[in-house]
């Protein structure tokens, strides 16, 4: 028995080094081992009994060593359609043509290349190119957000478009290195999301505009700041840098002092009732009106009272005005020019125009809540010329609503009436004064173009102001190509002649003298006027786009992409 029991070494335990912790302990049964030409396998490997696809071919196998299975069965790749599962595989991840390649001129203003880049999807979008340089730890990503923002605030707060805004937001914020982006625009909410990679989490960061105010100056200043920031190949716009001009920009104080916006407000009123065949007397009763109404609301305005009031207030001197006049002189005078002219004053086009603008661009949200402000002023002029009518009918005023003809026979007269209310209503927006003069033409050139049409060729009013707000469109985006500006300062003022004021007094006067389908019948006529300047300012601005070099061109495909492909589905 001792002899034939193993050596002193034989009986030595095994230490834990030597011992696999998957080695089935002494006394159970062991497991066959594996053939000795066996060898070890990738953890990919299909188990043994497995059973696989045998129609896969031998070329389908994933990396090497994983293939290697029993028989003749082959490891199949793992993007392969699985076996019992009918389907076509998945397609690749990149197209058969190849990811579309962008082309962004350097030459195209920021505008056209920022929009290029919102209307892109996101995988499509070209790694950003900084322009300002950062520290080596990159930029500080709040601080960058924060400018954003409040460029953006200044943006919407002056009436630039939705997808304007967020061009210039998107500008910014990559000029800066953030490349992961994404700004969001509504009528009174700014947010920006920035995600450094898939991995960590998105910065969001938001702003409320409370205030709104027309200062177009200060928009052109704004676009500067944009355009050094965006292009500034020649000059470097640090985050103080940029910080301390934006608040130079919000200091700076309005071009035109206060009476000289009164005065433009009465200039213009004087200047669309001689336009709708008033005379001098007209011109300066609907002036006085016009002035009267504007410090009355200034009046209201300081008193914190809403909008909505002061448009009400605003509307009821020139009414006044030209019930007086109709009270105590003949109606050939024609007081109705009186109460027009006024209206001119008083109607929200730049509001129009930009709500219109929204929705032909995918803003909805946006545009709803501007056309709702549209509507609430509407209703306070409304409101206030209604009461001086209703007080005028009952003391007997001889209101007459036949008497909307326009004598033909004073084209010059007219045409000089339309620059001078484009110059009134410059000034009211606090233009630049180098703008001006090119606003100033745009709005006879549009005088001149519905007048040829609607007077001279006998075509619809509304057509002949769609043709004429178009042309406006087309040549304030050219003028703000030339400047590298934003387009507003040259197309907003230039539709000043075409606005519907006499077709909104009339309905108004019909509504008086409890002619409901009369008045229901213009008021139609300017609800239609009305969306025709809009609709052709942006068919305008559009066609500016579509005859000229535009960035984002794909090679082998469509040279510009659409703000949306719904198609009704």
């Amino acid at each position: 028995m001792v002899a034939e029991q193993g050596g002193p070494e034989d009986q030595k335990p095994q230490s834990d080094e030597a011992r696999s912790a998957f080695v089935p302990p002494a006394g159970v049964e062991q497991p066959p081992g594996p053939p000795e030409d066996d060898h070890s396998t990738s953890e990919f490997a299909v188990p043994a009994g497995l059973q696989t696809d045998p129609s896969a071919s031998p070329g389908q196998g994933s990396a090497p060593g994983a293939g290697i299975g029993t028989g003749t069965e082959q490891l199949t790749n793992a993007f392969s359609t699985p076996s019992g599962v009918q389907g076509h595989p998945a397609p690749a991840y990149t197209p058969a043509q190849g990811i579309p390649m962008v082309r962004l001129t350097k030459e195209a203003p920021w505008q056209d290349r920022m929009r290029t880049m919102l209307r892109m999807p996101v995988f499509e979008r070209p790694a950003p190119e900084s322009v300002q340089r950062t520290d080596d730890s990159g930029p500080a990503v709040p601080r960058v957000l924060d400018l954003t923002l409040r460029i953006g605030e200044l943006l919407l707060a002056g009436g630039e478009g939705a997808e304007d805004v967020e061009a210039a937001m998107f500008a910014v914020s990559r000029s800066y290195g953030l490349d992961r982006c994404e700004p969001t625009v509504t009528f009174t909410l700014l947010s920006i999301s920035h995600q450094p990679s898939l991995v960590e989490d998105p910065v969001t960061a938001s702003r409320t505009v409370r205030r709104r105010g027309t200062d177009y100056t200060r928009l052109a200043a704004v676009f500067q700041l944009i355009d050094d920031i965006t292009t500034a190949e020649h000059v470097e716009v640090s985050l103080e840098e940029a910080y301390r001009r934006l608040a130079e920009i919000r200091r700076n104080r309005h071009p035109y002092p206060g009476w000289v916006l009164t005065a433009a407000a009465g200039l213009l009123a004087g200047s669309a009732s001689v336009l709708v065949g008033g005379g001098v007397l007209v011109f300066f009763v609907a002036a006085a009106g016009a002035m009267l109404g504007d410090r009355l609301a200034w009046l209201f305005a300081g008193r914190g009272l809403p909008e909505f009031y002061q448009f009400v207030a605003a509307a009821m001197p020139p009414a006044a005005m030209g019930i007086a006049l109709t009270l105590t002189h003949s109606t050939n005078i024609r007081p109705s020019a009186v109460i027009t002219g006024g209206l001119f004053a008083l109607l929200p086009g730049r509001a129009l125009v930009a709500g219109v603008q929204d929705g032909l661009t995918g803003y909805y949200i946006t545009a709803g809540a501007r056309l709702l402000e549209v509507m609430y002023f509407f209703i306070g002029i409304v409101a206030g010329v209604l009461l001086m009518l209703y007080l005028g009918v009952q003391l007997g005023a001889q209101l007459n609503p036949e008497a909307r003809f326009v004598p033909n026979d004073r084209p010059v007269v007219q045409i000089l009436a339309s620059m001078a209310l484009t110059l009134a209503f410059a000034i009211l927006l606090q233009q630049e004064r180098s703008t001006v003069l090119a606003v100033t033409l745009n709005g006879g050139v549009a005088w001149v173009i519905f007048g040829a049409m609607a007077r001279g060729g006998g075509i619809s009013p509304v057509a002949s102001t769609a043709v004429a707000a178009g042309l406006v469109g087309l040549f304030g985006q050219l003028f703000s190509r030339y400047r590298y500006t934003s387009s507003l300062p040259y197309i907003t003022a230039a539709i000043g002649p075409l606005l519907p004021g006499s077709a909104t007094y009339f309905g108004l006067l019909g509504f008086a003298q409890n002619e409901v389908e009369t008045g229901l019948a213009s008021l139609s006529t300017a609800v239609a006027t009305a969306l025709a300047i809009a609709i052709g300012v942006n068919l305008g601005s559009e066609i500016s786009r579509l005859f000229m070099r535009v960035p984002g061109g794909v090679e082998g495909g469509p040279s510009r992409r659409a703000a949306k492909r719904t198609r009704g589905f």
